[in-house]
């Protein structure tokens, strides 16, 4: 059984080519990440950047953003094809930052192949990594009653209601700011919500 990572290296070049611009991103979502970034105040990490576009468009944004993605094949991409931006190879269930590091962590889909007993080791790292008072924007696939995997393109993966990631959250100290879902012909309905880590320690897992 071939990994999430192994997966999406066998798929870099196709993934790259149709998601890895702006141009492919829905006008909504730009909306919502713009926000939210124009908000953060510290630096910004990208956790599982793919291609790597999200972050050079907070860069350009004037956020001080880097990229990390377990993928090689992804970063090698992000740092050819934007050379001023910082990509690494890292995972997001170990985050090569500092506890409070950080004042903005940005999880696009980057959680979205955790199964349920497993979403808490990502949470638990952008808990750790944000300083009290940081933000997290996490985007994931929707689902309006129960956590349901299914066959996504490149490996299974998981629709979230968002009662139950809200909780998930809440479980490791992060307060719900904003819960976003969009829905249209053709697509499987998205989520994204917003929160704050809060001024106490982060939980422990």
């Amino acid at each position: 059984m071939i990994t999430v990572d192994e997966a999406y290296t066998r798929r870099a070049g196709e993934y790259v080519d149709r998601f890895g611009s702006m141009t492919a991103v829905h006008p909504s979502d730009r909306q919502l990440v713009e926000t939210w970034s124009d908000g953060v105040s510290g630096r910004v990490l990208d956790a599982g950047c793919g291609p790597g576009h999200w972050t050079d468009h907070l860069v350009r944004r004037g956020r001080a953003a880097r990229g990390i993605d377990l993928v090689p094949a992804f970063v090698e991409s992000a740092r050819a094809t934007y050379p001023g931006v910082a990509f690494a190879v890292a995972s997001i269930d170990r985050i090569d930052e500092d506890d409070g590091a950080l004042g903005g962590v940005l999880s696009w889909y980057s959680t979205i192949h955790h199964a349920p007993d497993r979403i808490s080791v990502p949470l638990a790292e952008f808990a750790r990594v944000l300083r009290p008072g940081g933000t997290l924007l996490l985007g994931y696939f929707d689902s309006e009653t129960t956590v349901q995997q299914f066959d996504h393109a490149v490996a299974p993966a998981y629709r979230w209601p968002a009662s139950g990631l809200h909780a998930a959250l809440q479980r490791h100290g992060f307060e719900v700011l904003e819960s976003h879902r969009r829905t249209g012909r053709g697509y499987r309905p998205h989520g994204a919500v917003v929160c704050r880590r809060g001024d106490g320690e982060a939980p422990t897992t």
